[in-house]
């Protein structure tokens, strides 16, 4: 019976496993922590019955995505819920971008840029499943839709900062700001405006929705569906040397695959494997919170994530200094309200709230402070709602998670080079160039989020090498 091993339990390396179990290959997941997941870990961090999403927290490619949606999922009791309010970005005085998953009320919220907001993503959310079938894949491949993707494509690889000028309310171009913001990139550089277009087409067509009892329900299903077809899990397992089996898949960074395969591979593989560069990091605070956040803004409290970083200029101006090593004095903080669709993850009137500051790579320093004064600009009073908070450093996510080397969530650097030679320029880009092995992290198209693409396509090609 043909073998396999997956390294590292992460939603990527879970899809791979279940590909090769749904084949009927033997396949084993070893994972170094004792909690399978990578992203995907939830936990009661500091006040009993709170939880906390470890790392994700709301899953727009989840639900988009197509392997996700092939998996009867629900049977393991992964449960999607969906906020009333997809996205706002808050500006000074109380003032506001915000996105419904409807696309009316969206438009209608944005008045004047409304029209313009339509044209550029009604298209896009009416052939989202095609796009997603184009986008979640190798960059290099032959499209299935080409005058579709050339279209996306010519806009995709522009700056957020040029799509932004169709938009002349600070509210729009906020809103559009904080997308494409996840680049964790200046949006001032070629490719930014393509997550910009990405997570506004998910809104609009999936919402933003996420797991009911914490994202570690998605790993939880994924691993019920492993073991239903005869896999096996093992946690507590590190692995430092090439594990014996036809088939070995590693949802790990790229210099992990190289530190335990690297003598097996060829020079063609190694030399990019080896040139791939970390992007920089995050600082994350978890918090308890009495009463939720008091924002200004009215549809910020009903709102499952916020993007806190002023207009447009603001925000780019934080990014260009976390990108040149400096850390911003109001930094792009990424904020999320889960329990307002998951009331089940609060105690009472306590309620979980995560959030993350983009930080520059190699940051050591201490942004707490800097978060909470980010969140008290858009909600007085934050502060004295605090019951309990756990920090987690760019080092200490990194000894959580080792792919989030530096605290990097993203897989690495997102420039436009790394976007496109993902981990290496290679119409298959999770072949590691010898036989039987393969890489499917977020390092791997179509990177990073929680979507098990990354894994779909190692795996399906490990199965077709067969």
């Amino acid at each position: 019976m043909t073998s396999a091993v997956v390294v590292g339990s992460g939603p990527n390396g879970l899809a791979a496993a279940v590909v090769l179990a749904h084949a009927g290959i033997a396949v084993t997941v070893l994972e170094a922590q004792d909690e399978i997941g990578g992203g995907t870990r939830s936990a009661e961090l500091n006040v009993p019955g709170v939880v906390h999403d470890i790392c994700s927290a709301t899953h727009p490619t989840g639900v988009a995505s197509p392997f996700f949606q092939s998996l009867d999922l629900g049977r393991h009791g992964l449960e999607w819920l969906w906020p009333e309010v997809d996205a706002v970005h808050p500006l000074d005085g109380g003032r506001a971008g915000v996105m419904f998953r409807d696309l009316d009320r969206t438009v209608e919220g944005l008045g004047s840029d409304g029209p313009a907001w339509r044209k550029l993503y009604e298209p896009l959310a009416e052939h989202s499943d095609e796009l997603i079938g184009e986008l979640f894949g190798p960059i290099l491949h032959v499209p299935r839709h080409p005058i579709l993707m050339a279209k996306f494509g010519l806009r995709a690889l522009q700056p957020a900062s040029w799509i932004a000028h169709r938009w002349k309310t600070e509210e729009a171009r906020g809103l559009f700001a904080g997308l494409a913001a996840h680049a964790i990139h200046p949006l001032h550089r070629p490719t930014t405006g393509g997550l910009g277009l990405m997570f506004g087409m998910t809104s609009h067509a999936y919402g933003w929705p996420v797991a009911k009892g914490g994202s570690a329900a998605i790993a939880r299903a994924l691993a019920a569906e492993i073991i239903e077809h005869g896999g096996t899990i093992e946690t507590g397992h590190e692995v430092t040397e090439l594990p014996q089996a036809d088939i070995v898949i590693f949802d790990t960074a790229p210099d992990a695959a190289l530190r335990i395969a690297g003598h097996r591979l060829p020079g063609r593989v190694r030399r990019p494997l080896r040139r791939w560069r970390t992007g920089p990091g995050v600082f994350k605070v978890d918090f308890a919170v009495d009463g939720g956040v008091p924002w200004t803004n009215e549809w910020a409290r009903k709102a499952g994530t916020l993007h806190l970083g002023g207009t447009f200029e603001q925000l780019n101006a934080a990014e260009r200094q976390v990108s040149a090593g400096q850390m911003p004095q109001r930094p792009f903080v990424l904020l999320c309200q889960q329990y307002l669709a998951d009331p089940g993850r609060s105690v009472g009137d306590v309620h979980p709230v995560w959030s993350y500051a983009h930080v520059p790579t190699g940051y050591t320093g201490d942004a707490t402070e800097t978060i909470i004064g980010q969140i008290e600009r858009f909600a007085p009073g934050f502060r004295d709602r605090i019951v309990a908070m756990t920090v987690s450093t760019p080092a200490d996510l990194e000894a959580h998670n080792a792919n989030y080397a530096g605290g990097d969530i993203g897989g690495g650097a997102n420039d436009p080079w790394q976007l496109v030679m993902r981990p290496r320029l290679s119409p298959n880009p999770y072949s590691l160039g010898a036989k039987g092995l393969y890489i499917c992290s977020a390092s791997t198209p179509p990177g990073g989020g929680v979507h098990g693409m990354g894994g779909f396509h190692a795996a399906t090609r490990a199965v077709g090498d067969l």
